[in-house]
């Protein structure tokens, strides 16, 4: 008489056993290359979108960016002229970085250190919020952009 292979099991799984397959093969088709990808895409829209609404054309920065600076995002030691720019062109630009998965643990720190301060002195009650972001953020600092990233191809840790 043949043998079953030992793939097939003549007795019912445990439902431990079966989570920890189905766990194993979760683990597996949701690697960090493509938790990192998403992770990337997703943070970098945030941010983008937000920078894409201070400014008109490719980086003129609007009137009511300025004004927005100089009432609800006061920050201090920053005169409102300097945060509008410096704000839209981190938006703008790091954001295209981290889709590219160019200099993820750098910019994912960039970007956690403006949601810091986004929280502390403008929008401290938007906690959940920031606190997702940094989640993400965090995630890309300790692990970088994975495989399907130009660090990946250039070898850049």
């Amino acid at each position: 008489m043949a043998s079953l292979p030992t793939s097939v099991t003549t007795r019912p799984r445990s439902p431990k056993e079966a989570w920890n397959h189905v766990a194993t093969r979760m683990e597996t088709l949701l690697g960090h290359s493509f938790l990192a990808l998403v992770s990337r895409v997703s943070i970098a829209a945030i941010f983008f979108q937000s920078g894409r609404t201070k400014v008109e054309g490719f980086l003129t920065i609007t009137e009511g960016t300025y004004e927005l600076f100089r009432t609800e995002y006061k920050l201090p030691l920053v005169p409102p002229e300097i945060a509008a720019h410096l704000s839209a062109y981190v938006e703008t630009f790091v954001p295209m970085l981290l889709v590219l998965g160019l200099c993820t643990r750098l910019s994912a720190t960039v970007l956690l250190g403006m949601t810091t301060i986004i929280e502390i002195f403008v929008y401290p009650d938007a906690w959940p919020t920031h606190l997702s972001w940094a989640a993400i953020l965090l995630y890309l600092i300790a692990r970088g952009g994975g495989r399907w990233s130009l660090d990946h191809v250039l070898r850049i840790r």
